[in-house]
């Protein structure tokens, strides 16, 4: 039998720094948001992530986290512009347009904090 007082405490899991906020977690969210276009429930996943780590990071990581959270929403509102106007054809064309400019946005955030940069203006609706 093991005595409770003498076992040691759990080691940290490599996996545990993916969750904390910070860069390693953006790059997570990232990768949830890329994977949202063939599992959509992923970047909603994503979303709630940028969400609650937002404030908590500090530095250069902040810029990720809104410019990540906008991606979202803007990225929504303009799919459901394009599911609207899908009745009328053009529809089908924006909303090749609205996965082009996620996917720009993306990258080019991923570009970023990789090189551990800022986004020079996270709350800009283009790219």
């Amino acid at each position: 039998m093991t005595d409770p007082q003498n076992t040691p405490p759990p080691m940290p899991r490599q996996t545990d720094k993916w969750l904390e906020p910070g860069s390693q977690n953006a790059l997570v969210i990232y990768i949830l948001y890329l994977v949202g276009f063939v599992i959509g429930i992923s970047a909603i996943i994503g979303v709630v992530m940028a969400y609650l780590n937002r404030g908590k990071a500090g530095g250069f990581v902040e810029t990720h986290y809104t410019w990540l959270i906008r991606t979202f929403w803007i990225g929504l509102l303009y799919s459901a512009i394009a599911v609207v106007l899908a009745f009328v054809a053009i529809g089908f064309v924006l909303m090749f347009a609205v996965m082009v400019w996620a996917v720009i946005r993306l990258v080019k955030g991923l570009m970023a904090l990789n090189k551990n940069e800022p986004i020079p203006d996270p709350m800009t609706w283009w790219i």
